[in-house]
C-alpha cells in the first residue's frame, strides 16, 4: 500500500533550502507533493540556485491540482497556501507542511493534519538526522525566517536545548 503524500507550502521549503536541508524531507517522508503555485512562488527568487536544488531533489514531486476551481474556497490565503490546502483535499494525505497562522486555522477547519518547518526539525532531532536545533533556528532567523520567540522557546525544550 503506498505512502500516504505529505504536501510542503513555499515557507518551509524556503527555510529548509537556507539551510542545505531539503533532504530532510527525504529522510523523514520519502515523497514532498507541491502544487505548481509552490513551485512558482519557490522558484521566485533565485531561481537558477533554487531550480538546482529542485532538481537534484527528486522526491520533491511537482503535483497539478485535480479540480483548480476548488481552491476558490480560501480566500483570505495566499495563492500557495490556498493550492497546497486544495491539493490536499483532493487526496489522502498524512498532512500539510504549513508555518503561516492563517493557512493553519484553515487546515484545522477542514480537518487537515500539519506542522511547520519547526515540526520538521524537531522530527529529525527525534530520529537522529540532526544533531542540535538552535544552531538551524538562528540560521533560520538570520536568513529572516520569521520565528516568534515563544516558538523558539517550545522549540529548544523539546529537543531537550534548553
Amino acid at each position: 500500500m503506498p505512502t500516504k503524500p505529505v504536501i510542503s507550502n513555499n515557507s518551509p521549503l524556503v527555510a529548509l533550502w537556507h539551510l542545505d536541508l531539503l533532504p530532510l524531507l527525504r529522510d523523514l517522508y520519502t515523497e514532498i507533493w507541491i502544487p505548481r503555485e509552490v513551485e512558482k512562488e519557490f522558484l521566485g527568487i533565485e531561481k537558477e540556485s533554487r531550480q538546482e536544488a529542485l532538481n537534484n531533489a527528486p522526491w520533491i514531486k511537482v503535483v497539478d491540482l485535480t479540480n483548480p476551481g476548488s481552491a476558490s474556497v480560501y480566500d483570505r490565503l495566499d495563492p500557495g497556501e490556498v493550492a497546497v490546502l486544495a491539493l490536499a483535499s483532493e487526496h489522502d494525505t498524512r498532512f500539510v507542511i504549513i508555518d503561516e497562522k492563517k493557512a493553519r486555522q484553515e487546515a484545522r477547519k477542514i480537518g487537515l493534519s500539519f506542522k511547520g518547518v519547526v515540526g520538521v526539525l524537531l522530527e529529525a532531532k527525534e530520529n537522529g538526522l540532526i544533531d542540535e536545533i538552535k544552531p538551524l533556528l538562528i540560521a533560520l532567523k538570520e536568513n529572516r525566517i520569521r520565528l516568534s520567540s515563544s516558538l523558539i522557546s517550545y522549540a529548544l525544550r523539546e529537543a531537550g536545548e534548553m
